[in-house]
């Protein structure tokens, strides 16, 4: 037929024009066998034998014999078309062949969803043309006539092209013509069909339409291809753009860390004293600042480190990526390396502080007591030298001689007396040295000077004495009176200095035990007073006989006593002063009492609060890890149950807040023990910090458990089923099986097991050879066969697709198929393609998908 004709000519020579030749007659340009074989070989892209080169009949023969034996090798039946009658140029015989061709290569492999050919033609374009008003496809001979349904299949693939809505059903000329000239144009699909043919026969022929439109097939269905291919490449490039992101957010978080370490470990290192409590106690309060206030955030850091570590490797061992590693110093190993130097110098800091604080306070304490005895000694030797160097005996009679000599020995006993303190003065110096006080030059010259004079004094004592000695006459026994108030009012006098001194003395405690006994020890000086004033009623009575004695016998008193210089207006005067340091001191005592008491309180006060918040910490630290063993639902409850820990927790926060506050306050009492309580401030904070770090890593696995069951694809259900064989086979309810438990497991769930196979699974699921495995890695193997991941060989057969089949790929095709962003990555990381085949500027799309997935670097 006149339309078979046409058509089939222009589809051969849409073929034939690929091998830069065309047909101009088919029942003619076919009879020598020459171009028909150049046909099949364009279509097919496969060679066909040598065609004979003679022009006789037989050669001809020859030649259609070999492209039919071709056509029969594909599997194609050619029922009664015999060489000769195509060499004879029989019209009927040569149209029915090109059909078979056409049939077999344009026709065939259209098959949608298991339909024949000319089924799966039909099919695709009622798919394609469904959407569109007045187009209605149910063959491939009338359904086509108002030409609506070519342009609705060239809309659907190319909208720019036409515009529909301005078409109409009465105008099926138009519409033909429209639809073939932008085929020709646009899609490089010939004019096959004759638009006045189809109108005027009342069934258009159908060999001509399925023909033509089998080109609209081939060109679109490319296309398709290639769309689903770019698909796929941007899906892989858009994964390895966030892990690089997240590895670089890794690097960066991980640098700052290691940094703000570097810088804090010399600080906890100087244990350098300060001279003074104020500096000191400002170290402290730094060192408290530190503790509550900079080190929680890097707490926080490090934990957040460790997730988003987790989390890139969980993401990349998911999208078939080889593992993170972080650059030289950086691992998670070196950070925890790096955290474990830190909390090692910590350690003993605070308490080298207190130690330090304790060891000034005892300083002040003494260089204060040091000072006072100092100032008494000074007092009372002011004057003895020159006291002792008089030669006031030379010219005095024989009574004041002897009286001379009586003073003298009061003197002696007198200063045998203050030996016991000049020993004192030189221990506490001694002392102050041994501490290290920062002052001991001023301390030493002093002790010193005290030193040398009461050699001195020794000597000169001495000197005198002898003096006094060396006269030898007796004197005549004066007034046995004086000489007793003498005896009786210098021990006095001394147990009254002593009194005083004791009275006045500093003292430091620690416990309401200690400060009750200096007050028993008080009560027992005051129960002696009675005795004392005893004795002073006695001297009283001494000189009030005196008194009376001269009074009897008329003698004139000079008013001073040969024996001794106190009055008896001194030992009154002195007597007062004991009775009103007595009272001064009472009150003194009681103050240390109530200050004593008032540290106790706040030792129970913080003991109380510690008590509770310890073993809220330990428990709450057993429940998180009860958690994922315990709830049975899924991983979005079990992610609930452990927020509203973290909630739970995050609200305590303010407990711990409180018992800072107080252990600042038992610091600045500078109390140093508790015995109420085990817990110290330091044991509540690691413990709190444990929590944190514990119940986020916590939450970081299921995370990253949810992220295993939906990039899987395993629904909640088997999710559960699995974690309630691991929690029957995990003996010990840690989170782990052993490889024992493992097998019995798998061999509950129908895994045939030997042991060559058994060994091949442990090196899946415990690659580095712990000994155990874990839920992840248990569920990891349970999936494997069932995950859908991209791999580099799907990448690349993607790519292929978009370079029409070529090993390489240019920079044009790659910014026609992809969007930008994703085009750029590629041109920037593809290395140039080698080929000797290859244009400039090719580019190999193999080694990048290699690199893609860890095969080679990028």
């Amino acid at each position: 037929s006149r339309s078979h004709s046409k058509t089939f000519t222009a589809w051969c020579n849409s073929h034939l024009r690929k091998a830069g030749t065309q047909i101009e007659n088919i029942e003619e340009d076919f009879r020598n066998g020459l171009k028909l074989m150049l046909l099949l070989e364009v279509i097919s892209g496969e060679r066909l034998p040598k065609p004979d080169k003679g022009k006789m009949r037989f050669h001809k023969i020859a030649n259609v014999n070999k492209a039919l034996d071709f056509i029969c090798s594909k599997g194609v039946k050619l029922v009664s078309i015999g060489a000769e009658e195509i060499v004879d140029g029989n019209v009927k015989m040569t149209l029915g062949m090109i059909w078979t061709i056409i049939l077999r290569f344009a026709i065939q492999d259209i098959s949608v969803e298991e339909t024949s050919a000319k089924e799966g033609l039909l099919l695709w374009c009622q798919r394609k043309t469904a959407p569109y008003r007045n187009v209605n496809v149910q063959n491939f001979h009338i359904s086509w006539k108002d030409g609506l349904a070519l342009c609705a299949l060239i809309h659907r693939h190319r909208p720019d092209l036409i515009d529909y809505s301005k078409l109409r059903k009465d105008d099926p000329i138009g519409n033909l013509n429209t639809a073939f000239e932008v085929a020709e144009k646009y899609l490089d699909i010939p004019k096959m069909l004759d638009a006045e043919d189809i109108v005027n026969t009342p069934k258009p022929d159908e060999k001509a339409i399925m023909t033509y439109v089998s080109c609209f097939y081939h060109a679109f269905a490319g296309a398709e291809q290639a769309e689903t291919a770019a698909n796929r490449i941007c899906k892989v490039l858009a994964v390895n753009q966030e892990n690089e992101k997240l590895m670089e957010e890794y690097e960066k978080l991980a640098s700052e860390l290691l940094e703000w370490i570097r810088r804090t470990i010399p600080w906890l290192e100087n244990r350098v004293a300060e001279q003074t409590m104020r500096a000191m106690q400002q170290k402290l309060e730094d060192f408290r600042d530190y503790r509550r206030v900079h080190k929680p955030p890097r707490v926080q850091e490090k934990c957040q480190l460790e997730i988003n570590f987790n989390t890139l490797q969980t993401k990349l061992r998911l999208s078939n990526r080889p593992a993170f590693m972080p650059s030289e110093g950086k691992m998670v190993s070196d950070i925890a390396n790096a955290w474990k130097g830190l909390e090692q110098v910590e350690k003993g800091y605070e308490e080298w502080l207190l130690t330090e604080i304790r060891r000034l306070e005892r300083l002040d304490h003494l260089a204060e007591k040091f000072k006072q005895k100092c100032a008494m000694h000074e007092a009372w030797t002011a004057g003895k030298e020159d006291l002792l160097s008089q030669k006031d005996y030379e010219s005095a009679s024989l009574m004041e001689i002897r009286a001379l000599m009586r003073k003298h020995e009061a003197f002696e006993s007198d200063l045998a007396a203050h030996q016991d303190r000049v020993e004192q003065i030189a221990a506490i110096a001694q002392e102050l040295n041994e501490l290290d006080y920062h002052d001991a030059a001023t301390v030493n010259t002093r002790c010193q000077g005290i030193c040398d004079q009461w050699d001195n004094l020794g000597t000169l004592t001495q000197k005198r004495r002898d003096s006094l000695e060396r006269v030898e006459k007796l004197w005549e026994t004066i007034d046995q009176l004086y000489l007793e108030f003498a005896k009786r009012a210098a021990p006095f006098n001394n147990w009254m200095d002593g009194a005083m001194e004791d009275l006045q003395d500093m003292f430091i405690v620690h416990s309401i035990e200690e400060i009750q006994s200096l007050i028993t020890a008080h009560d027992q000086f005051k129960a002696t007073l009675p005795e004392a004033d005893k004795e002073r009623m006695a001297t009283l009575g001494i000189h009030n006989e005196i008194l009376k004695i001269a009074q009897t016998y008329g003698i004139k008193l000079s008013g001073i006593n040969p024996y001794t210089n106190l009055s008896l207006q001194d030992i009154s005067t002195k007597w007062d002063t004991v009775k009103h340091f007595v009272p001064l001191r009472d009150q003194m005592l009681q103050e240390e009492v109530a200050r004593q008491q008032a540290n106790e309180r706040l030792r129970r006060q913080f003991a109380a609060q510690a008590n509770i918040i310890g073993p809220w910490i330990q428990t709450k630290m057993e429940e998180i890890s009860h958690v994922s063993v315990d709830i049975a639902g899924s991983l979005e409850e079990q992610m609930n149950s452990l927020k509203q820990y973290e909630q739970n927790i995050i609200n305590y926060k303010s407990n711990i807040d409180k018992l800072e506050g107080d252990h600042q306050l038992i610091q600045e009492s500078l109390i140093f023990d508790n015995k109420h309580t085990n817990y110290t401030m330091e044991h509540i904070r690691v413990g709190w910090e444990q929590l944190l770090t514990t119940i986020a890593r916590t939450i970081n696995e299921v995370e990253n458990q949810i992220l295993t069951r939906d990039a899987k694809g395993i629904s909640q259900e088997q999710l559960n089923e699995f974690r309630a064989s691991f929690n029957h086979f995990d003996r010990k309810r840690n989170g782990m099986m052993d490889p024992d438990d493992f097998r019995a497991c798998l061999i509950s769930m129908g895994y045939d097991l030997g042991e060559v196979e058994f060994a091949r699974i442990m090196t899946l699921v415990d690659p580095n050879n712990t000994g155990v495995v874990t839920f992840q890695a248990f569920i990891d193997f349970m999936t494997r066969e069932t995950a859908e991941t991209d791999t580099a060989e799907q990448v690349m057969a993607s790519f292929k697709i978009l370079a029409s089949d070529k090993n390489y790929i240019t920079v044009e095709e790659l910014r026609r198929e992809l969007p930008p962003e994703q085009a750029e990555y590629c041109i920037t990381r593809m290395t140039r393609y080698a080929g000797p085949d290859s244009p400039p500027g090719a580019l190999d799309y193999i080694s990048f998908s290699s690199a893609l997935y860890g095969e080679s670097d990028l």
